[in-house]
Formats: structure tokens, sequence, C-alpha cells
């Protein structure tokens, strides 16, 4: 007897709309070998591709490229070309490689555009190597990368908790400290690396604060994690009228406090050292600042410190939340693929959308809650909330 259709959907594809089931097709028809090669052959169809095969070709390789740039960076490559294009010959006498080995440097440094190979057999700075100039915020956080490569080495190690020593772990010290020894990082010299770096890369982040908001509405601001007072440093030329606290871990506060005096004198700055998830926060300021903080964090500890925040502002005073957050619309990968394995190493926290930062906020008692438009979201996005 033949077998009669009744019309009805197996089981296991009722779970998917038909939208749904055309894209499952559609990928099944694009991996299939054979399609393969025959859109290979059709103009259209081969443009898209092409491209999307050097995509693929881009994230295989691009471990190999950034090593390409960590290795100008600290051949300081591209300060040697400042001034104008050299030869191999000219680079050579600068720069402690051997010949083929610079050589194979600079046309690697070319092929991703770092470098640009003029005529002579000159080479010179490229669209991407310029901006890299005497940054000392993006030459510090390229060379920080090396422990993240270590600790990325083998990915399936690490998202199983498997790796027993992180790289990236051992240099944040803050984050494998209890809560009763973190008052013990008192010791300039344990809080010193890590906060050079914070220092270095700040601003990347500053810049985009400092050009988005106008601090002359406030009279006192507090810092939360303000690290070295790098911040704090940069915004006290344009708002010479603030008075500034800085809280930070005792070891960290202890060199803000040194550096801040130095270059703002004494009486301008407070910084006051303890842990923010425990000690009672200051109070006076009617502006708080969390900047590069939240996402280092886990979700309670984050929602005790916006309380705490809350409580320590007074009525209509204002938090600043800025940092990378995730599902930024320019560069969705930073949030989940980038800070997602980033911290996973680092050992704690998650990247965060704007919305559930907001989400956080509300339940911390904030009423009012904006994003603060600014120009490069890759830096940070900025978030204000009024108590």
């Amino acid at each position: 007897m033949a077998n009669i259709s009744l019309g009805i959907t197996p089981p296991h594809a009722q779970k998917y709309t038909l939208w749904e089931r055309l894209t499952i097709q559609k990928d099944r028809l694009i991996a299939n070998r054979k399609f393969q090669r025959i859109a290979s052959r059709i103009p259209l169809i081969r443009n898209i591709s092409k491209a999307r095969a050097n995509q693929v070709f881009d994230l295989m390789a691009g471990f190999v490229y950034s090593q390409i740039l960590l290795g100008c960076v600290r051949m300081n490559i591209f300060a040697h070309l400042a001034d104008g294009p050299l030869t191999l010959s000219e680079l050579s006498t600068k720069i402690d490689l051997p010949v083929k080995g610079l050589e194979r440097l600079l046309l690697g440094a070319v092929s991703i555009r770092l470098l640009e190979r003029k005529s002579n057999n000159r080479f010179a700075l490229g669209v991407l190597g310029a901006p890299l100039v005497d940054n000392q915020a993006l030459l510090a956080m390229i060379e920080h990368h090396s422990a993240l490569y270590q600790d990325l080495r083998d990915p399936i190690v690490l998202l199983r908790g498997d790796l027993k020593e992180k790289a990236l772990e051992s240099y944040w010290p803050y984050i494998t400290e209890h809560s009763e020894e973190l008052k013990s990082l008192s010791s300039v010299e344990k809080v010193a690396q890590y906060s050079a770096l914070m220092s270095a890369s700040l601003p990347l982040v500053a810049d985009e604060i400092i050009g988005s908001y106008n601090f002359n509405q406030h009279r006192c601001l507090l810092d939360i994690g303000g690290g070295q007072g790098t911040f704090i440093q940069m915004l006290s030329g344009g708002a010479k009228h603030l008075q500034f606290k800085l809280f930070d871990l005792p070891g960290v506060a202890k060199l803000a406090q040194e550096n801040l005096n130095h270059q703002l004198g004494l009486g301008r700055v407070d910084c006051v050292g303890g842990d923010f998830f425990n000690d009672v926060l200051p109070t006076g300021a009617d502006i708080i600042t969390l900047i590069r903080v939240i996402f280092d964090h886990d979700d309670e500890r984050v929602k005790k410190l916006l309380s705490a925040i809350y409580q320590a502002l007074p009525v209509g005073g204002k938090l600043l939340v800025a940092e990378p957050m995730a599902e930024t619309a320019e560069i969705p990968a930073m949030g989940q693929a980038y800070f997602g394995f980033y911290l996973l190493a680092m050992g704690r926290g998650r990247p965060r959308s704007a919305k559930e930062i907001a989400d956080f906020l509300f339940e911390a008692g904030f009423l009012r809650c904006r994003m603060v438009k600014n120009t490069m979201p890759i830096n940070a996005q900025i978030i204000l909330a009024e108590k």
C-alpha cells in the first residue's frame, strides 16, 4: 500500500518558522562543495563567495596579523618612520633584528596596511600604522595582549575552566584577592604594573567622556576605581572649579595621591584607599564616575556597588558609567567576542549591553538614565544616571 502524506509537519521541524527552515536550507546549500564550485563560476555569486572566503581566511590568520603588529611595536618601527620613509638598509641600523628577519616583518606589515612600500624600496607609515606613532594608550594595550594570547593558546581548555595558571589573572591582582585581603594591597609594588597600564590606556576613554559631557555644572567629582588619577588629571585643566575625590585600593590610592599632588597641587584632590564593595564610599560629590570598572565584575558585585553609589550621592546627584559595551552597533564583535574571552581569561566579569547596565541602575534606585552620545563607541559608550 502506498504511503499517503497527511500534510503533517514532522515533530522535529515544528520548532522552526518557515523563514528559519528556508534559512537552514540556504546554509546547507552554501556548505555544499558542489554548489561552491558552481558558484565560483557565476560572476555575481563568485564575487560574494570570494569576499566571504577572504573574510574566513582573515579570521584564521588574525593571530598572525596581531603578532606582526606586536613585532612592529616592540621594534619601535612606527617611531622610526615618523619622520619619513626609510630603506631596509637604513632601518637595519636602528633595529636589532637580522636583515632578513626585519625584511619579513616589514613586508608583513605592508600587507596588513601598517606600512606602505614606496619607490626606491623605502618603507613608510601606512594608514593603520600612522595612528600608532607616540600613541602610548594603544601601544601599551598592544604590548599587554601578549598575556592574553598565552591564555588563549588553547581556547577549549580555557572554556572548560581547566587552565590552571592564567597570565591575565595574575596580572590583575584584585581579581583573585578575597574581600578581606583587598586591604592588604597597600604595597605600591604590587599594584604598580596593572595601575600603570590602566593609566596609559585610559586617555582613549577619557577623551570620549570629556568631549561628550559638560562637567561645569558640578562642584565635586568622585572617581571610583580611578587608578593613578589619569582621568582627574585630564579633566582638571578644563574644569578648574571642580574639587576631586578618588577611591581605589590602598596602594593605588597612595600612588594617585602622590601623582595628583605633584600635578595639581595640594588640596585639590582627596584620594581614599579601600574596597568599594565592602567599605563605605566617600560622600560630598555631586557626580560619581565609573570608568572601565563594572565589566570586570560579576552581576551581584556590580549591583552592590551601584547601590552603594546611589546611597553616597545627594538627591539630584549623577553617576556616569563609561566602558566598552556589548551590542555596540558599529563593532558588534567587540563585546561578546573580544571582551567575552578577555574577561574569561581575566577570571571575572562579563561584557554587558547598555540596556543591561541601565536595568541594574534602575534596580539600584536611579530614576532617570540616558545614553550620552560620543564619537568613538569602540573606546567606550557612556551612560548617565540621576538620583
